[in-house]
């Protein structure tokens, strides 16, 4: 009978437990750990053959391997109270989610690979791979062995435990398969991805962590249902700070389709000035263009120099889509003419803009239906259409990406 190096907790749960005399003393149902960068296994749960589960010190426990079975004897029942934080093996990790860092997707942890060396049992790794879910099955070796005849082999991925971070509370949350700081690496579109796989709880948790840019733009790439979820999990507080890092036009059509009371906290939480401004977009008919124009443009006045202009948009720092085309208006704010950022580059440093602007300008109204803005965009070929009320003071663009997004999305029911 050999003494184990190595073996993986599937394999060893529901083992049943003997003294060195053969007496059988209970059947193992947990494993319990420390909560420490390496786990050691310091207690175990026993269902005892009266059905009473008792934690047993692991000091008192030895692990063997005769004929391909584990053989788990119990010297001595010493009954043990596990360290606070102590990590269930069973409870908390395995069939747990995990963000695999390296995949950017979330995977679940199908086994643990656990160690025995001199001074205790440890964790080692989790098993997120198709061997480890065949193993729980007892499929792993007959699966293998039909793979083999077409020179295939079972897929297997281990996650070593050093590389794994929770999130949150140690034991109430996912963990990530590397520093929770590794997040800020990844595309929001690919965190969304992710976040979109979570279940409610988990999902909150990691966006919870994110700072308040970084949470905006993660917010912006997520499903809808998905946002409303994550917002009514977010203290309010925190909720209208990431918000408030949104294009209001954005948070208009995430608000609108929530309950009208949790809407109006958020607003309320939100400053003024952006309160204001989303809910001067909010009052738009959905159908109408003011429903989906952003507020976020930048307008010029006519005697201003290309230097001066330039200086400005260095100082702005723009968006790439708010700079498809610029806009020139009167001191009343009135749309008069419209200029190329190609125009602006090449023109030399003292003309004026009045000189290379273009006053024949294709514009919408706010209060025009949203259809009108299809036959515009494809007719002119324009990235961006400016919005005006009727008495032509700018109020918004409309970018065709909201444009094709609005005619394709479903439309849902306010929650």
């Amino acid at each position: 009978m050999a003494v184990m190096k190595s073996f993986y907790l599937s394999r060893l749960l529901n083992s049943k437990i003997h003294t060195p005399d053969g007496e059988f003393i209970g059947v193992l149902k947990e494993l319990i750990s420390t909560n420490a960068e390496r786990p050691e296994v310091v207690a175990c749960v026993v269902s005892t053959r009266d059905h009473e589960l008792k934690t047993l010190d692991w000091r008192g426990i030895s692990l063997n391997k005769e004929k391909k079975a584990y053989v788990v004897t119990c010297a001595e029942m010493i009954e043990a109270q596990p360290p606070e934080h102590s990590i269930y093996l069973k409870r908390h990790i395995l069939d747990k989610q995990i963000v695999d860092m390296d995949g950017k997707k979330v995977v679940r942890v199908n086994d643990i690979r656990m160690a025995a060396i001199s001074s205790g049992f440890y964790v080692v790794a989790v098993d997120v791979g198709m061997e480890g879910l065949m193993r729980r099955l007892d499929l792993a070796r007959p699966t293998q062995r039909m793979l083999e005849i077409f020179g295939k082999s079972l897929p297997s991925k281990l996650i070593l435990w050093s590389n794994m971070e929770p999130i949150g509370p140690p034991l109430d949350n996912l963990r990530l398969s590397t520093t929770a700081s590794k997040l800020s690496t990844l595309h929001p579109s690919e965190l969304a991805d992710i976040i979109e796989e979570l279940d409610v709880k988990t999902g909150a948790a990691i966006f919870n962590s994110l700072d308040h840019d970084r949470a905006a733009d993660v917010l912006e790439e997520l499903e809808s249902d998905v946002q409303y979820s994550i917002l009514d999990q977010l203290p309010v507080g925190k909720a209208a700070d990431v918000l408030e890092k949104m294009p209001a036009d954005e948070v208009a059509d995430i608000l609108d389709e929530l309950h009208e009371d949790k809407a109006e906290q958020l607003l309320s939480e939100m400053d003024q000035e952006t309160s204001e401004e989303v809910r001067e977009l909010m009052e738009y008919p959905e159908n109408t263009v003011g429903s989906l124009m952003s507020t976020d443009y930048i307008s010029f006045q006519e005697t201003m120099t290309v230097e001066e202009t330039l200086a400005e948009l260095r100082r702005l720092k723009p968006e790439s889509d708010t700079i498809y085309y610029l806009y020139v208006v009167d001191d009343e704010n009135r749309l008069s003419a419209i200029l190329s950022l190609r125009d602006l580059v090449v023109s030399q440093p003292e003309v004026r803009l009045e000189q290379i602007m273009n006053r024949k300008v294709i514009y919408v109204r706010d209060d025009d239906p949203i259809n009108s803005l299809v036959e515009i965009i494809s007719k002119y070929s324009l990235l961006a259409v400016p919005v005006v009320d009727k008495d032509a003071v700018m109020l918004g663009v409309v970018i065709i990406d909201d444009v094709v997004y609005e005619l394709l999305r479903p439309k849902k029911k306010r929650l």
